[in-house]
């Protein structure tokens, strides 16, 4: 039993050595069958890591942009539209994973100064807590503060396009510029900050922000329809997202369907989905390559055994039984197709790096990917050597031997 094995692993070593030599001899031929192998392992190697380095940066900037916070959008009931300023002090109060809430009142409306106007500007209403926890924010002057808040003061913070567009050449800051017709004295400009908040990114960046007392009285309001919740040090959102959904369903007298509370995991697991979706499909057509690949190698195993005739002849003559015949064949064209899948592998991470440094994304190696495409390079080179090596197999000696 021993030597029969020992000299199964002998035969086997020996169509290894022999199938190299036979692609070796036709170089041409076998680099060509190899390439659509070579080009289908690339593309899917380099497109699943590319992605997955997209995503990893994707969910970097997402946490650092919403980290400890929590973003509620309001429907309403018949009974109660929205939260008054009283709810929203009463959630940062009593609420002990609650640091502080701040609320979105946008619109868009005229803006004029002197004899020129735009009109659709995008004004927001925030309160004195968000330029606390958004230090950047105010780029020149002030930021609005308590008092502004409290008296619904009439003055705004503008962003350097509104100061290209009504105050070229002169410092906005002490001059008046009229929203909706009313007068606003212009305290402070809106800083070019190059990384945004998920508040900013959910809630749009707009050109105006005044006081959210005075856009709700500007809108004829007295209720806050969208607000983000800012969470202490240390607060596991879940937790923090189900507390604030106890009081929330308590104010609106527990009917459904009043809010909804958007969190950084729920963003999170919806972009993976995605990114998850878009990764599987571009990998699908990438595969297409490699079914290509594969019928190259069936073409050029079948015409190898067409032109290898009298070889298998005189192998069957000395005494080989099918399984050998067999053997060597597909061996061959594994061997062609494995080749192609670890030149695939190298070029497709060397593409991947390349690409994720040009984008400034974070290079992670995914070993799902390689796994993937040597796994597939094995299995073409086996499925599509299968149907030629079993021809030779079939071959009678004698036809095979009449052709000498």
């Amino acid at each position: 039993m021993l030597k029969k094995i020992r000299g199964t692993m002998v035969m086997i070593k020996e169509c290894f050595a022999m199938s190299l030599r036979n692609i070796l001899s036709n170089r041409v031929r076998s680099f060509l069958t190899v390439l659509g192998i070579l080009i289908g392992v690339t593309a899917v190697i380099a497109l699943i890591t590319t992605v997955s380095g997209f995503s990893g940066t994707l969910s970097s900037s997402f946490l650092s942009m919403g980290a400890g916070t929590l973003t509620v959008s309001v429907t309403g009931s018949d009974l109660k539209s929205g939260l008054t300023a009283g709810d929203l002090n009463a959630l940062a109060e009593e609420l002990d994973a609650v640091e502080g809430v701040t609320p979105t009142v946008n619109f868009r409306t005229r803006v004029a100064r002197g004899g020129s106007y735009k009109t659709n500007i995008t004004v927001s209403g925030k309160n004195a807590y968000y330029f606390y926890r958004n230090a950047d924010t105010v780029g020149r002057g002030r930021k609005l503060n308590i008092v502004d808040e409290n008296n619904m003061s009439p003055v705004c913070l503008i962003s350097q396009t509104m100061v290209d567009e009504f105050f070229f050449g002169v410092d906005p800051v002490g001059n008046t510029i009229h929203i909706s017709g009313i007068p606003f004295l212009v305290v402070g400009v809106l800083g070019d900050s190059s990384s945004e908040s998920l508040v900013q990114l959910l809630s749009g960046n707009a050109d105006i922000l005044i006081p959210y007392t005075t856009a709700l009285k500007m809108n004829s309001a007295n209720v806050v329809t969208s607000f983000t919740v800012y969470l202490k040090d240390g607060v596991d959102s879940e937790k923090a997202s189900d507390q604030l959904e106890e009081k929330l369903d308590a104010l609106f007298s527990y009917e459904e369907d009043c809010y909804t509370v958007t969190t950084m995991s729920s963003i999170e697991d919806t972009m993976n989905s995605m990114l998850s979706m878009v990764s599987t499909l571009l990998a699908g057509i990438a595969s297409i390559a490699l079914v290509v690949g594969g019928i190259g190698i069936m073409n050029m195993m079948l015409t190898t055994v067409t032109e290898r005739t009298v070889e298998i002849g005189l192998k069957k003559a000395l005494g080989a039984i099918p399984w050998q015949i067999q053997i060597q064949f597909l061996i061959e064209s594994f061997l062609l197709s494995m080749i192609g899948g670890l030149l695939g592998v190298l070029l497709g991470l060397a593409l991947s790096f390349g690409l994720c440094q040009v984008m400034g994304m974070t290079f992670h190696l995914s070993t799902g990917a390689i796994a993937l495409g040597v796994g597939f390079s094995a299995a073409v080179g086996i499925i599509f050597g299968w149907a030629p090596a079993r021809k030779a197999s079939k071959l009678n000696p004698i036809d095979a031997l009449r052709s000498v």
